[in-house]
This record gives structure tokens, C-alpha cells and sequence, in this order.
């Protein structure tokens, strides 16, 4: 049976494509929705992939991703820099949490530099575009012992 996994999903991310292209690239959400998926069933991972524009909803999808044991990668967004609930919820987790960024976070302004998510993240992938969230599946894989990392890969 394949180990859930939860891909969670913050504010705007509904509009990647046509959201300042020229920072987060032309790939939309559907399709990075669809790769990952594709991935995740190679991988033996049940995806459950969301997106929402509310704080709260998020919140309560973290606590369903505890509640069924899963495994979360989550791109919070605007929801990484000041949402202590979500913070809060994540920490609840106790199967790995990997936070994406499709930008560097790192190299914009200030705002956008020191997300609460990655005080309890696993790890943290970000400025490597929507390709993020098919390393991050990996990394999931190999901390839920599903894959191994060849030793001359590492």
C-alpha cells in the first residue's frame, strides 16, 4: 500500500503561469500537480495534492496530514513568513516535512527571507523551480526508506 503523502499548496499558487512569470516561470500549477503525482505513484507515495488561498484551510489540512500519518511537502508561500497557526500545525508532523520554493527566498527582499516553515522543516529545496517539488518527492522517498540513494550518487 502506498505511504500517504500530503502536497500542500499557499496563497497564489493558483495563478503559477500568469503570476509574474519573469519570477516563477510559465509552468502552472496543474502541471506541476500532474508530474508530481506521476512521480509520487513511481515513488510508492499516495499524493493528495492541494492548493488554497486561506490560512486556515491550510491549517486544517496539516492537522488531517497528521492524522492519517502522512508525509507533507508543502510550498507555503505568503503563508512561510508571519502564520504562526500554520507553524504551529506543522509541528504537530512526525514523518518528513519538506518546505519548496520555486524562488530562492534568499536572494529577494527581506520579507521574503526567513520563513517560519523551515524552523521545523526536514529540509528546504527552493530556486529550483518547479522542479522543487520533484526533488522534494525524492528526499521523501529516501527518508521514508521507499528508495535508497546509490552511495556513488551521494
Amino acid at each position: 500500500m502506498p505511504h500517504p503523502l500530503f502536497v500542500l499548496n499557499g496563497s497564489d499558487l493558483n495563478l503559477l503561469g500568469r503570476r509574474e512569470p519573469q519570477l516563477y516561470g510559465a509552468t502552472t500549477l496543474p502541471e506541476i500537480q500532474q508530474r508530481t503525482e506521476a512521480l509520487a505513484a513511481e515513488l510508492g507515495l499516495a499524493c493528495d495534492f492541494r492548493q488554497t488561498n486561506h490560512e486556515g484551510v491550510l491549517v486544517d489540512w496539516i492537522q488531517e496530514a497528521f492524522l492519517k500519518d502522512a508525509a507533507v511537502i508543502i510550498n507555503p508561500a505568503g503563508f512561510s513568513f508571519d502564520c504562526i497557526p500554520v507553524l504551529d500545525a506543522l509541528k504537530l508532523l512526525t514523518k518528513p516535512l519538506i518546505e519548496v520554493h520555486i524562488t530562492n527566498i534568499h536572494q529577494r527582499s527581506v520579507h521574503y527571507q526567513e520563513s517560519y516553515v523551515s524552523l521545523v522543516a526536514n529540509g528546504v529545496i527552493c530556486g529550483l523551480g518547479a522542479s522543487g517539488y520533484l526533488l522534494a518527492l525524492r528526499a521523501v522517498s529516501e527518508a521514508l526508506g521507499l528508495t535508497q540513494v546509490d552511495s556513488a550518487e551521494a
